[in-house]
């Protein structure tokens, strides 16, 4: 209550609530400040993963270059690889479809990894590009000796596969069997000539 005299009449009234201070209320709430460190965290928890795997795939990017000379000599006509290079959560260059190549737990060692029916297999391991390049080379060898025991042994499948698959095996099937012939006339001579020096040496 106050008493005011304006002339010669009193006022009464009632004195109104002092403003509030600038900004009292709109302090952040214990869990808003939680919520925006566990952003701040979040941002940086990522930041870290997505660095981590830039350099995954520039490694494997390095491995790819390398691997160009090998995929070079692969006749074009053959189709068991599919060479590229995936950057899922797992960055992973592909040979075929059953083996790859990814890095380990500390980033920085290549692991050269072929699925199998009885489970996951690692063919190599190392930190030198020059490893992996020489395991995916004897992986490549094996893999075209295959094919090619799969064509000689398979008569029908030449004609499943067609194209220049079917010629260039018809091809090597026509040179070997030529060889094989070649080989028996040479050692039908020398058998020959084996006799006609027995029955001279008799008399």
């Amino acid at each position: 209550m106050y008493l005011c005299f304006q002339g010669r009449r009193m006022i009464w009234g009632r004195k109104g609530k002092a403003a509030a201070p600038a900004g009292e209320g709109e302090q952040a709430s214990p869990l808003k400040a939680a919520m925006h460190q566990a952003r701040v965290e979040a941002a940086e928890r990522t930041s870290v993963v997505v660095d981590l795997r830039d350099a995954e795939v520039a490694r494997l990017e390095l491995l790819n270059e390398a691997l160009d000379p090998l995929f070079a000599d692969i006749p074009p006509e053959v189709e068991l690889f599919d060479r590229g290079l995936s950057r899922g959560d797992t960055p992973r260059l592909w040979i075929d479809a059953v083996a790859h190549v990814a890095m380990g737990r500390d980033k920085r060692i290549y692991r050269f990894l072929h699925d199998t029916r009885v489970g996951r297999r690692v063919l190599a391991e190392s930190h030198e590009i020059a490893d992996i390049v020489k395991a995916v080379t004897d992986y490549v060898a094996r893999r075209l000796i295959e094919r090619e025991r799969a064509l000689d042994e398979d008569s029908e499948l030449m004609h499943r596969v067609g194209g220049p698959e079917a010629a260039h095996a018809r091809g090597r099937q026509r040179r070997r069997g030529l060889g094989a012939l070649a080989l028996g006339f040479v050692l039908g001579i020398v058998a020959l000539a084996i006799v006609a020096f027995v029955l001279a040496s008799r008399f």
